[in-house]
């Protein structure tokens, strides 16, 4: 997959979706689930699109390393908000709320 195509951005909302309160998942293993392994960049972009297509839990979605998105402010507030806890390098601790499927 080269490019976005609207199947592929439906797709990544309706995993992100049903990502719990108080769980995170990674770029790459929504890649995974979409079927496009490889993609885990394409996933961010959707992501950053996810705006104009409706009201995602995009803020659930880290790095493999657990880490924010840069840029986002929010996204680290929003998390703490549903309990996600941080190590000491700023990272979501991922043993503890990786959305295990």
């Amino acid at each position: 997959m080269s490019a976005l195509n609207e199947e592929f951005l439906y797709q990544v909302f309706a995993i992100v979706e049903e990502i719990p309160q108080g769980f995170v998942a990674t770029y790459g293993q929504i890649a995974r689930l979409s079927g496009h392994d490889k993609n885990a960049r394409l996933v961010g972009k959707a992501l950053s699109l996810s705006e104009y297509f409706g009201k995602y839990p995009c803020h659930r979605v880290v790095n493999s390393q657990g880490r924010c998105a840069p840029g986002w402010l929010e996204q680290r507030t929003l998390l703490l908000q549903e309990g996600i806890t941080f190590k000491d390098n700023g990272c979501v601790d991922l043993k503890k709320h990786q959305w295990k499927i």
